[in-house]
């Protein structure tokens, strides 16, 4: 499998388990010319993008890790002009979030990380 085809499986996987908490997905793979996140949805009062991250091992260093500070800029920019072609404004609360997928078959774990990271610029 390429890592696309990869990547969407652990997406998928990522998806049940964020909407078997209470989680509303309203986009996934949202592109633009800023980037790209994972998947967009509602969780609680917060407008949320999350960026899904999978390993399986920890050999490389844990899945969350690898949520860098460029990648961070990369998503909150992407995550901005989401809100303004879907004319989402100032007054929404925004939260990022990052899902931790680590292991195979029935041993992996899933960490939800809720709020992740503030907005970087």
């Amino acid at each position: 499998m390429n890592k696309r085809t990869v990547g969407e499986k652990y997406e998928e996987i990522a998806c049940r388990y964020l909407e078997g908490k209470g989680f509303l997905t309203a986009e996934r793979n949202f592109r633009c010319r800023q980037g790209e996140i994972d998947i967009v949805g509602y969780h609680e009062e917060y407008l949320v993008f999350v960026e899904v991250k999978y390993r399986a091992t920890e050999c490389a260093g844990h899945p969350a890790e690898a949520v860098t500070k460029q990648k961070q800029k990369k998503i909150c920019r992407t995550g901005d002009y989401y809100r303004y072609k879907h004319g989402i404004g100032d007054h929404r609360a925004i939260r990022y979030d990052v899902v931790a997928l680590c292991g195979q078959g029935n041993r992996m774990d899933i960490t939800w990380y809720k709020n992740a990271f503030w907005h970087v610029f």
